[in-house]
C-alpha cells in the first residue's frame, strides 16, 4: 500500500465513523489533554469518558488539582485503577500550576513532568499543540503493521516510526492521530489483533487474584475511612492476606497510603 492510499483509507474511515465527540478532542488545553492521556493508559475509551468528565468538574485546572489533597484526588480516581497514575498526575499538576511561564513548550519539557514518558509527551504535543511528530500506541501499531508489514513476524517500533513519518500529513497531527487511532481500534474490533507481531508487545498479566487487584481493593477500602491492618485483612480470604500485606506496604512506600499509629489512611 502506498502512503497516499493509506492516508485516503484512514481519512475516509474517520470522516464516516470517527469518534469526533470524545470530550478530549474538543479542547487543546494542555492540562486537559494530559489528564485524558493519563486516564487512557491501559484503559478503554468507553470507561474513561465518564471519569474524565467528572474528574474535570472537580479539578478543572492544574491549580485546582495541585491544591487538592492526594486523598481527595485518589477518591475521585476510584474505578480507573493504577492509582500510581493519578499520584504522578497530581505531582505533574503541581509543576504546571506554578504559572504559565513554567508550562512546558517542548516535548522534552513535557518529559520532565512526573510520570510523563515518551509516548505521553508526544501525544500531548500532537493533541495540544498540533506538533508534527511520531506517536505510537497499540491502535496505531495495529494499523501500520496490518497495511505495511502484513507478512513480517516481528516488527520493531523503529520500523513503524519510519512509516509514520512518511504518512504524517504535515500540520495536521491533531486530527491525523485521532483518525489513525480510531482506524486502528476499528481493525481490532474487526478481529485483526497484531499485538504479538510487535517486538515491544508484552501481554498484560491476569488481573483477578493479582497484586494489582489487591492494591486497588485496599485503596477503595481506605477511600471510605481509615482502618487498622487487622480490619483490612478481615475483608479478605485467609489465602490472600499475605498478598494484601504486600500491597499495603507497597502503597505506604509509594506514599499513596500513610500509617499513623495502628491506623492506615489515604495519603494527604
Amino acid at each position: 500500500m502506498t502512503t497516499v492510499q493509506f492516508r485516503k483509507l484512514v481519512w475516509a474511515y474517520y470522516k464516516k465513523s470517527g469518534r469526533h465527540d470524545l470530550p478530549w478532542r474538543k479542547t487543546t488545553d494542555l492540562y486537559r489533554i494530559l489528564v485524558s492521556e493519563v486516564m487512557l493508559q491501559q484503559t478503554q475509551v468507553e470507561r474513561v469518558i465518564p471519569f474524565y468528565t467528572n474528574f474535570l468538574k472537580t479539578f478543572p485546572t492544574a491549580r485546582r488539582l495541585a491544591d487538592a489533597p492526594l486523598s481527595e484526588v485518589l477518591k475521585s480516581w476510584q474505578g480507573l485503577g493504577y492509582n500510581r497514575r493519578v499520584k504522578m498526575l497530581h505531582e505533574a499538576a503541581a509543576s504546571l500550576s506554578l504559572g504559565k511561564l513554567n508550562f512546558p513548550k517542548t516535548v522534552e519539557g513535557l518529559e520532565k513532568l512526573p510520570g510523563v514518558g515518551s509516548y505521553t509527551a508526544r501525544a500531548v504535543a500532537a493533541f495540544a499543540w498540533n506538533e508534527d511528530g511520531v506517536v505510537i500506541e497499540t491502535n496505531i501499531r495495529t494499523a501500520i503493521m496490518h497495511h505495511f508489514f502484513p507478512k513480517k513476524k516481528e516488527v520493531l517500533d523503529k520500523e513503524i516510526e519510519k512509516i509514520l513519518i512518511q504518512v504524517l500529513p504535515k500540520g495536521k497531527s491533531r486530527e491525523w492521530y485521532s483518525a489513525l487511532m480510531d482506524y486502528g481500534a476499528h481493525l481490532k474490533r474487526s478481529g485483526i489483533s497484531l499485538n504479538k507481531k510487535s517486538a515491544t508487545y508484552a501481554k498484560q498479566s491476569k488481573f483477578s487474584g493479582s497484586l494489582r487487584e489487591a492494591r486497588g481493593a485496599v485503596v477503595r477500602l481506605l477511600a471510605r475511612k481509615p482502618a487498622t491492618q487487622a480490619s483490612i485483612l478481615k475483608r479478605f480470604d485467609v489465602s490472600r492476606r499475605a498478598q494484601v500485606l504486600e500491597a499495603l506496604e507497597a502503597l505506604r512506600v509509594e506514599s499513596l497510603v500513610k500509617k499513623k499509629g495502628t491506623m492506615y489512611s489515604l495519603a494527604d
